[in-house]
């Protein structure tokens, strides 16, 4: 199997942007027509990742609302997954995180049984809670750092030897795992923070939740997004899952997917960071 990294860098290199797919089918908003249970959900996953799947580099699809469904809700995980074009990089957030022999059986479940390329990771449990997810070979772990929900900042800006705790997190991932495979998880809605992140570590790649229904920055997302070690992701999910709730839902889909990543490039083309930026105004 061609390892997760090369095939996003393939893909990135392919689409142009970031631009990430984020799955997270609520019942209670899906289209005209769909039954609220698992099996409105799946028809609506798998619509929604064929209607915008030309337009993004990867899937990140939220198990929570499958899992809700019981056996049923899990059952059409495994079939949404199963349906993810082989190039587009597939990663479940499930938001993981314990003990060694514990966060053995997720890996396998998620990494083995369901075969994600990856997988968002709560690092707090330190290297026992991360190291089994790398040992599946091949795959991309984002770590938890600075997240996009409002309360985040409770915990995650907590200040521990002059820096906040996302920041210690964020040096810890870099410093452990130099090869790419490791990422950060660092929402858009605090740019700030976005930006603080990138320029302490500018290698790993980020995934940036928060672009869209939550109000995150898409020009900060897309510039920081990016690392020296691998390509970053910047995940939307309700601006595109919900752009019509009628039966033109798929198209609109599309229509927002296609828009939105052309603002990413056009928004990494024109930042001072882009050497094509540099070029077109004579910059260094």
């Amino acid at each position: 199997m061609t390892d997760a990294l090369t095939r996003l860098r393939a893909r990135r290199s392919l689409i142009g942007s970031s631009l990430c797919l984020g799955v997270d089918p609520h019942p209670d908003q899906l289209p005209e027509g769909m039954p609220p249970d698992a099996t409105g959900i799946e028809a609506f996953a798998r619509g929604l990742v064929d209607a915008v799947g030309p337009h993004v580099v990867a899937v990140k699809i939220n198990v929570a609302f499958f899992e809700a469904f019981g056996s049923a809700g899990w059952a059409a995980l495994e079939r949404v997954r199963a349906g993810v074009p082989r190039d587009l990089v597939c990663i479940l957030d499930a938001k993981r995180g314990d003990i060694g022999s514990t966060a053995e059986r997720y890996a396998e479940a998620l990494l083995g049984r369901l075969d994600a390329d990856g997988i968002t990771i709560s690092p707090y449990l330190g290297e026992d809670a991360v190291e089994p997810f790398l040992a599946h070979g091949n795959r991309l772990v984002y770590l938890l750092a600075r997240t996009s929900n409002p309360s985040a900042g409770r915990i995650q800006s907590l200040v521990a030897d002059g820096e906040p705790v996302y920041l210690h997190v964020a040096r810890w991932a870099a410093e452990r795992w130099p090869d790419g495979r490791v990422g950060i998880v660092v929402g858009a809605t605090a740019p700030d923070e976005l930006e603080r992140v990138r320029a302490a570590v500018p290698g790993p790649g980020f995934l940036v939740p928060g672009v869209g229904a939550q109000g995150g920055d898409l020009d900060a997302a897309a510039r920081a997004a990016d690392g020296e070690w691998a390509p970053g992701l910047v995940s939307v999910s309700r601006a595109i899952a919900g752009a019509s709730a009628g039966s033109d839902w798929a198209s609109a889909a599309a229509d927002a997917a296609r828009s939105l990543s052309g603002r990413l490039a056009e928004a990494v083309l024109h930042s001072k960071a882009s050497p094509a930026y540099a070029n077109d105004t004579g910059g260094s």
